[in-house]
Order: C-alpha cells, then structure tokens, then sequence
C-alpha cells in the first residue's frame, strides 16, 4: 500500500459524508474514481481491496446522529446520578466544566457549574478518572434557535454528548479517585499557575496558548482578529509548533552531546504523547504528534513510506479511535492544509525566493479551506493571504521557538525572566498593533453566505486539478482552472442578486423586536428594528445579541449592506443593537419617528430621516406606507413608528409597541385598513392588540417576538385567546424560534427554525 494510502483515507471520508447526508453519490463517485484508476492500471487488486474494505468498515461502523431525548425522559431522571469523569477539567473564573460518562447507561454527559461572582469553591476533588455522585437533572442543551446561529445542542451531538447538568452548588457532586492521566492534568494545570505567576498577564497569556494550548487568558479582541484574519491557525498547537519543538529538543539533546541520537529519537518517540496531552490535547497537537513519531519509527526501521502516507494512516487511526473528531473544525482545518502544501511540494520549492515560498503556502492553505471558511464564519478575507505572509515568518521564527525557550526558564530562578518577558511585552505588542492597523485600512471581506455541499465538492475538484496542473508544469491549464474557480466564487457573490426569491425574517432575539426584509434580486435589505440585552442595573447595552445573532445571520445571507434601519421607538428591546450595526455595516440611511431625540453623537455621519404619520418612505422601490405616529403621545411606545407594506403577495402591518388607544386612533384615521400579516404590539402584552384593532386588521398571520420565559409574562394569555378567537395562525420566537416567510413573486410560504406546533 505504499503512496496509495490516500485511496483509503478518502474511501474513509466518503463513507463519512454519505452517513452525513444520506447521499449515495458519495459512495457512486468513489466507486467509478477507483474503477477508473484500476483501469488505467493506476491501482492494484490489493489497493482496490483495502480501499472497499475500509469504505464498508465506515459505511457499517460510523455512528449514526442519536436521537434527543424527550424533555418528560430528562425530567424523570433519577438521582443521584453515578459516573466517571473522563475529560479533563475545565476550569476558569466564568465556570467550572468537564465530561462523565455514566455508570449504567454509558452516556456522556457535560457538567457545568457557574459561580457566583467572587465565591470561594474548591475543585480539588474533581479529577480524571474520578469515580462521582451528582446529585442534580439532566437537560437538553440549548439548541441554535436562529438561522446562521451558533448551535450549542448540536456542537455537543458531534461529541456524542446529548445531554447536560447544570450544578446549582458545588455541594451537589462528589467524586474520589483518579486515572494516571490526571497527573499529567495536575502537571498541565501546575505549568499554567506558575507561568501565571512568574511572567506578566500579557507574556503569560501567549505562552500558555502556544505552548500549553490554553487560550482562555488571551485577549479576546486579537483572539477575534486572528479569527478574523485566517490566523486562529497560529494560536491552536499544530504542525508548526511541534516541528519547531523537534528541532530545539534536537538541538538540546545532540548538538549539545547530552544524548546520542538513537535514545533521542526514542525520547521523542515517547515524549511527544505526554507533550500531546499537557498541550490540551486538541486533534492538531495530535495529528503533528503522531505523524512526528511514524516518521521517526519508519526511518528506526528504514521505511520508505511517503509523507502523503503517513498523514493518511494518521488520518485513518484518529477517526477509527475517535469517529467523532471528523466534525471537530480544527482537525478538518489541520489536515485539509496540511495535505494541500504536502500536494504542492513540487511547486513551493521550485521557487529559491523565501518571500514567494512563503506568499505559496500561505495561497495553498488560504484557497483550500475557503469553502469551510464559508461554511463555519460565513465571510473570507482575501488579503489575509499577504497578511499570513507577514505574520506567520514573524511566530515561527520567533514567538514560538522563544516561547519554548522561556518556559523551562520559568521554572528556575533566573532574573533574566523578567526582562526576555519585558522584551517580549514590547515586540509583540508592537505587532498586534500593526496587524490592528491592518485590519482598519485592509478590511474587506467576502461575505457570500455559505457553500452547498455540491458546491463544496465542485470547488476541491476544480482547485486539486488545478494544483496538480502546477505541479505537473501545465501552468497555462492550472491557469484555466483557476479561472473557472474565479467564475465559480463570483458566481456564488452574484447569486442572491439572480435570485427572483424574498425572504421576511423575525429574529428570535429573545424579548425585543428585530425583523430584517430581503428584496428579491438583492435590491434593497430593510431592518424594521435591532434590539438587545441591556444590564436593568444600570442600563448598559450588551452587544451579545448583535454578535451572537444579528451578524451571523446576515451574513449568512451574504448581507454587508442595509439599505434602510427603521427604528420604530426608543427602547433598548427594539433599538439596543442599532449602534453595533451602525459601527460594522454599511448602513445607507436609518428612519425614526419624528420626535425621537438623538444624541448628538449616536449615529456620527449616518443620514437620519425623521418620519410621520402619511409618510411614503421609497425604499430601493419598495414603498413603506408610514401611519403613525400622527402626533407626539409623548410616550416612546405610542410614538411607535407603524409600517404598512406588501411583501411577497401578503400586506404587513408592523406595530413597534403601540398600545390599545393608539390602536383605536389608528384604525379611526384608516377606517379600511385590513392586513394579513400583524406584527402583535408589545410582544403580546395586554397593553396592545385591542379587540376593536384585531377585529377590524383582520389578519390571517400574527407575529409575536416575545422571550422564552420571560419576565413579564409575555405574551398574555388573553391576547393570545383573541388572536386564537380571530382564527388567526401564531408564529411566536419563544415556541417557533426565528421565523422566515420565503416568497418568489406573490406566492410564498412560512416556515419556523424550531419544529412548528400550535399551542392550542
């Protein structure tokens, strides 16, 4: 089988992605890519066998998605509950976490504790392998509730976790014992108090996330930038570092004379596992590990194996280990990147150029994850290829290697610990200012939404053939591919202004209002509304909502722009986020009612337009009928803007907050005013939707947004019993979830994130 391991593990992924989607053209292109192959004399038997062999082990032996338990199965279950922890513990100043497995069933459960601020509690008894009694509930996770969401629920289903327990007091578990991986654990854990406490915050933070691969310290601003600018890659323990480790234990334990270089290879051989584990234990640091110690035992035993063979065969032992890790982003990432600079080395170094070597790689490992890049962030930044150039030379040749250097010291009382940390305080945060700067003047990102998975498949054909053009010197063919990859990418850019269909979605943001309004061929994006999470304390707005929720989704969709933000009264739970958006979007003009006071500095630059009652607003064409507010009311939800508009064949009728006078008003300056979608004021409160307005609107449809076990009892019992009495059809975010209405011309459907049902 040597040089066709590859044949293996991609029978191993077609297998995977067939279970996956439930999509036999997986298994159908497999099958007629290896009989070509055999045909044209490419393969033998023996590696047509093995390939079918692994193809039907994966096929018959990879776990299916289990099925959720219901909410009355996890209410019964009994206490306490007995199991074995069997991760290690997560442990910061937000929460305490970590994995059991329990004693009868065999399920993996995460436990979760948040203290409160400042308590005093010890974890001391909370190791690996701990054999624990907790007394507490099992929960179903809280699943994504909004498209382009971040999905918690299912994040736990791709680790075989499907269930949860959320201590409410430390006092509720108990545990004795321990495995021996603990110790390693214990000695992880110590390293981390002890660079905490020896170097400053700064220098600790980067240290423990390069060496240790513990990230919770670092700054989450530049954690996000990296993130942001396809360097996330550098912060997570992969290839990179541990070959620099390699070359300074080299360099320590031979040229130094300590050791020969057969025990070194043996001292590398058993100590790469045990770094592996005090590194976090990421499936990166263990792909680079493992492929670390092949190579050192084939070489022991004089194999010819090829580097394309080994990451195969280490392919193929992780997901036989754990099937699971095929989900995990960082372990896709790792070898998607590593196998496409291992197909490219022909071409990388037939340039002599350090600087054009460099700016390959960074295009090879740039270009073949852009379809996940899309699919897990939704937006790509193309000049994050130069930005790598700069930056990765800048880690591999000096952060990393300095930062193995200055553990051990940490360890000694050495006074030079102080200034190499003050040094390095001074460099490094000299760089991240460069790389903040380059973010101000060099951001521009593709944001196209995600890949489907056909697209997805198109896109790793196009760019394999294209690379293997290059590497064959076919240089004016790889070009020809490479510009039908272009056409691909503006293609996908260009969909959702071909597109005839429209989109209406209110956003599940828990209790407030935000509904965004998408024309068909991408003519005009309207926001009616973007409120946010607010501290009652002291009425601090959070940007949670408009992070976790709001941006994803739009960018989900391939939004950069809004063309008109309607604000329809004061409150935070309708108009918190606005600033957020204002800051990140390209906002083109934002609509308020006419007695709104803005701050002199709220929205610096952006064009305000103030509205009225009898208003036509002409948005990108569409017309948006103002009826309210005819008068100041002095009161922020009676002077609620009130929209009227046709959308997709339906006529809307959005409320903001208006109460039951405003309503009776309403409906007495437009006697003939119906509607077949309402917007139900005041998130069901019994302050709105009168039964004088409902019976003369009328509508077929009524949208509440309302929070999941809220506070104010929203929406009220009563109103819901009129819109029930009216034979109207409820979509509520607090039961449905973000709700979308998909229209093409004047037809169009409704349809829930969460499954629909009628609480009646």
């Amino acid at each position: 089988m040597k040089g066709y391991w590859h044949i293996v593990a991609f029978a191993a992924i077609c297998a995977i992605l067939f279970i996956h989607y439930h999509h036999f053209l997986f298994i159908i292109v497999f099958l007629i890519w290896i009989g070509i192959l055999y045909y044209l004399k490419r393969l033998r038997k023996l590696h047509v066998i093995v390939s079918l062999t692994f193809l039907v082990f994966f096929l018959l032996h990879y776990p299916q998605t289990s099925t959720l338990p219901s909410e009355e199965e996890t209410s019964i279950t009994p206490n306490p509950i007995y199991g074995e922890i069997i991760s290690p513990i997560d442990k910061n100043d937000k929460k305490v976490e970590f994995i059991l497995k329990e004693s009868i069933t065999g399920e993996r459960i995460v436990v979760i504790y948040f203290p409160n601020e400042k308590e005093q509690f010890s974890t001391h008894f909370l190791k690996y392998g701990a054999t624990c009694v907790i007394n507490g509930k099992k929960e179903i996770p809280n699943e994504g509730r909004n498209p382009g969401e971040f999905d918690y629920r299912d994040f736990l289903k791709k680790q075989g976790i499907d269930v949860q327990i959320t201590l409410s007091s430390m006092n509720h578990i108990h545990c004795d014992g321990f495995k021996f991986l603990d110790k390693l654990y214990s000695v992880r854990s110590k390293l981390l108090a002890n660079i905490q406490n020896e170097l400053t915050p700064f220098s600790a933070s980067w240290l423990n996330s390069l060496v240790l691969g513990d990230d919770s310290s670092l700054d989450d601003e530049s954690v996000q930038l990296f993130r942001k600018w396809g360097l996330s890659h550098i912060i997570a323990i992969s290839g990179t570092h541990v070959s620099i480790l390699l070359t300074f234990m080299y360099f320590v334990l031979i040229k130094l004379s300590i050791i020969t270089k057969e025990k070194a290879q043996w001292f590398v051989i058993f100590f790469m596992p045990i770094y592996a584990i005090l590194a976090g234990g990421e499936p990166s640091i263990w792909r680079a590990s493992i492929m670390a110690i092949i190579f050192i035992l084939f070489l022991k035993t004089k194999g010819k194996y090829s580097v394309t063979d080994v990451l195969a065969i280490v392919f193929i032992l992780l997901i036989v280990w754990d099937p699971l890790l095929i989900y995990h982003v960082g372990f896709q990432f790792s070898f998607l990147v590593t196998f496409s600079i291992l197909l490219s080395g022909r071409w990388l170094s037939d340039d002599k150029n350090p600087f054009m070597q460099a700016l390959k790689i960074s295009f090879v490992a740039q270009m073949i994850i852009l379809p996940l890049q899309f699919n897990y962030f939704s937006f790509f930044q193309p000049l994050s290829i130069i930005l790598n150039v700069i930056i990765i030379p800048y880690f591999s040749l000096f952060v990393i290697p300095f930062m193995y250097i200055l553990l051990p010291l940490t360890l000694l009382p050495f006074p030079i610990v102080k200034f190499l940390d003050q040094a390095f305080t001074f460099i490094h945060q000299f760089v991240l200012q460069f790389i903040f700067w380059f973010d101000k003047i060099a951001d521009t990102p593709w944001v196209i939404g995600t890949f489907s998975i056909s697209i997805t498949c198109l896109y790793f054909i196009l760019f394999l053939i294209m690379m293997m053009e290059v590497e064959w010197n076919e240089s004016i063919k790889g070009f020809k591919i490479g510009i039908l990859i272009t056409l691909l990418l503006f293609l996908l850019v260009a969909k959702p202004y071909l597109s005839p269909e429209g989109r209406v979605t209110m956003l599940d943001i828990g209790q407030g209002d935000a509904y965004i309004i998408e024309l068909p061929y991408r003519k005009g994006v309207i926001m009616i509304d973007a409120g946010a999470t607010f501290s009652f304390s002291d009425g601090t707005v959070s940007e949670n909502i408009y992070k976790r929720i709001i941006k994803p989704y739009l960018y989900l969709q391939g939004i950069q722009k809004v063309d008109a933000l309607i604000l329809t009264h004061e409150d935070l739970d309708h108009v918190g986020s606005a600033p957020f958006i204002v800051e990140e979007m390209d906002v083109d003009r934002i609509y308020v009612h006419a007695y709104y006071e803005i701050e002199e500095e709220q929205w610096k630059d952006k064009k305000i337009v103030k509205v009225k009652g009898s208003d036509v607003l002409n948005i990108k064409g569409h017309p948006f009928h103002v009826l309210g507010p005819l008068k100041n009311a002095n009161d922020p939800n009676e002077n609620s803007v009130v929209l009227f508009t046709e959308i997709g064949g339906l006529t809307w009728l959005f409320t903001g907050d208006m109460g039951i006078e405003t309503e009776k008003n309403l409906i007495k300056n437009y006697p003939n005013l119906k509607a077949d979608v309402l917007k139900v004021g005041h998130h069901g409160s019994n302050t709105s939707t009168g039964a004088e307005f409902l019976d003369q609107i009328n509508p077929k449809v009524a949208l509440i947004s309302v929070g999941k076990n809220n506070r104010y009892g929203h929406p009220s019992d009563e109103i819901i019993q009129r819109i029930k009495d009216n034979e109207t059809i409820i979509f509520r975010t607090d039961e449905h979830g973000a709700v979308q209405y998909h229209f093409n011309g004047n037809s169009g459907t409704f349809s829930t994130t969460l499954p629909y049902y009628n609480s009646e």
